[in-house]
């Protein structure tokens, strides 16, 4: 009996077989997957002018095509070219044009060398220049003078004391006194001021009795001579001036420093430099004075000289004769 080929089978078309190879597969969902995107990039609106638009929608097409690389040696291979472009024109920008292809040889060839040589080029970059003094062969300066105590050339003797006056500059800088190495009064001590600056030492240890500022421009002389009326055999006076020592200086103050050593307390004036070491007892004038006379000719300063510096070695008194 013949079957019955009717029914709901009589107009069924044959099918055709489904691909199976799986490049395939991959390759069609990678070109549906681009057209995709492609129309969904251009059925954006655009918010900006007509001409921006199709500039930009014509770049992303080329773009687009360029993103849905197929997976496997293709994509190595440009990401290699790239890779290799990019440090051409790197080279080039450096300035190692003539040399660009040799290295990218290198690259492909010995990948590790290049690595290296790549890491070495970073370096040389970022490393710090030498600076033209650096380069410059060594000087042999002259070595400096050695300084000793209060910035004295050379060294007192035994049983000497080494000491350094300065006078005030004008009424801008200071006086200073420095006895073995030690500074007595100055600006950073905060203890000096307008007028005369006196500090007392014991002439037999160099230790330090007092040290005070007596202002003679507005001062009370009564207080200077306070100070010095009542002084012991052998003590030791230094003496710097700042701005004015003179103005209210009175008869029984030159006398007192005239009977200390002094040669020019007699004569001090207004606004000159003066600077003395002395001593309570002396039999004969001291050696360690100056003086300088204010004078519109010969003022180093508007209105004021210029500063004396003094320095030397006073000897110590012996402990019979104090």
């Amino acid at each position: 009996m013949t079957p019955n080929l009717g029914g709901p089978y009589s107009c069924a078309k044959k099918r055709a077989p489904q691909e199976t190879d799986p490049s395939k597969l991959m390759a069609e969902a990678l070109e549906f997957g681009k057209e995709e995107w492609d129309k969904s990039q251009m059925k954006k609106p655009c918010k900006e002018s007509i001409a921006k638009c199709s500039s930009k929608r014509a770049f992303l097409l080329p773009l687009s095509s360029s993103l849905w690389i197929s997976p496997g040696p293709l994509r190595i291979v440009v990401l290699i070219l790239t890779a290799g472009l990019t440090w051409i024109l790197g080279s080039i920008l450096l300035g190692t044009h003539g040399s660009s292809f040799s290295r990218l040889q290198q690259l492909f060839s010995s990948p590790e060398n290049a690595v290296t040589t790549v890491a070495e080029r970073a370096f040389s970059l970022w490393s710090v220049q030498p600076s033209p003094e650096a380069s410059r062969p060594a000087r042999h300066d002259k070595p400096r003078a050695r300084k000793y105590k209060c910035g004295l050339p050379q060294p007192c003797p035994e049983q000497h004391l080494a000491f350094r006056v300065v006078s005030g500059a004008a009424n801008v800088i200071g006086p200073k006194i420095c006895l073995e190495d030690k500074m007595l009064m100055s600006s950073v001590k905060d203890n000096v001021g307008r007028g005369l600056n006196i500090a007392l030492v014991n002439g037999v240890n160099g230790e330090l009795l007092e040290a005070r500022s007596f202002d003679m421009w507005a001062g009370d002389v009564n207080d200077l001579l306070k100070f010095i009326r009542p002084l012991h055999e052998g003590t030791l006076v230094f003496v710097a001036s700042y701005d004015d020592p003179a103005t209210k200086m009175n008869d029984e103050t030159r006398k007192i420093f005239s009977e200390l050593g002094s040669t020019n307390a007699k004569e001090l004036a207004f606004r000159d430099s003066w600077v003395f070491v002395g001593a309570k007892g002396v039999q004969d004038k001291s050696p360690f004075e100056q003086h300088v006379k204010n004078s519109k000719n010969t003022n180093k300063y508007e209105g004021w000289p210029e500063a004396l510096e003094l320095e030397g070695c006073i000897p110590q008194r012996t402990v019979g004769t104090q």
